[in-house]
């Protein structure tokens, strides 16, 4: 007998935070709790925790987000890009992800939605041929000292890293110490999202590179 898994109910603090967009929003978590195991995006598990533990959880960031152009690095289902493009319908979001069917729920899901705000890149962090972007945001990806210069490395000068983390985040800070000298930006700080709104806490790492090289 086969136990069918019920998605989360939208929770109502995702209307606070999606405002006029929470429709778009909807519609976004809606396919992927129907389709995302299938294509293997997300785990058999996510469903009944959809809402808070991805959605939202992405979503607390874009406030972060300036007008401008902000890559997503390893964006997969679409979190947080997808997110935060429906969140934030002012900022072009660039998203760089290495597999083609991953890519090709990234481009099937713009469309879907009708999000003029996205790029998808067919491509590894490393090897991605995109212009300077003034923001960088990934999720779970890797830990701070491998992913802050590749990260940089995607930055124009002055531009800021913005990296969700998980509760080690700390522990990471301290661990990538000298890829943060190398790559020569200034860590801002660790900040806690959705304190007293949402279920679950969002962590994010934020650094800026500097504007211009020491003469």
């Amino acid at each position: 007998m086969t136990t069918t898994i019920e998605p989360e109910q939208e929770p109502a603090v995702a209307a606070d935070l999606f405002g006029d967009r929470i429709d778009v929003a909807r519609a976004f978590t809606a396919d992927l709790a129907r389709r995302g195991e299938e294509l293997g995006l997300i785990g058999p598990l996510e469903p009944p925790r959809l809402w808070s533990r991805h959605i939202l959880n992405c979503a607390l960031v874009a406030p972060l987000l300036r007008p401008g152009r902000v890559g997503d690095i390893g964006s997969g289902a679409g979190l947080p890009g997808l997110v935060l493009a429906i969140a934030r319908p002012d900022v072009d979001l660039v998203l760089i992800e290495p597999m083609e069917r991953r890519c090709d729920w990234l481009r099937e899901q713009t469309e879907l939605l009708n999000l003029t705000n996205v790029e998808v890149v067919r491509a590894r962090a490393e090897d991605a041929m995109v212009e300077p972007l003034d923001q960088v945001t990934a999720r779970a990806v890797t830990a701070l000292r491998t992913l802050i210069p590749v990260s940089v490395a995607l930055l124009r000068a002055g531009g800021e890293l913005v990296l969700m983390k998980g509760r080690r985040v700390e522990e990471e800070r301290i661990g990538g110490a000298k890829a943060v000298a190398e790559a020569r930006v200034v860590v801002v700080g660790i900040l806690v999202l959705g304190l007293g709104v949402a279920d679950e806490t969002t962590m994010v790492f934020r650094a800026k590179t500097r504007s211009s090289s020491p003469a």
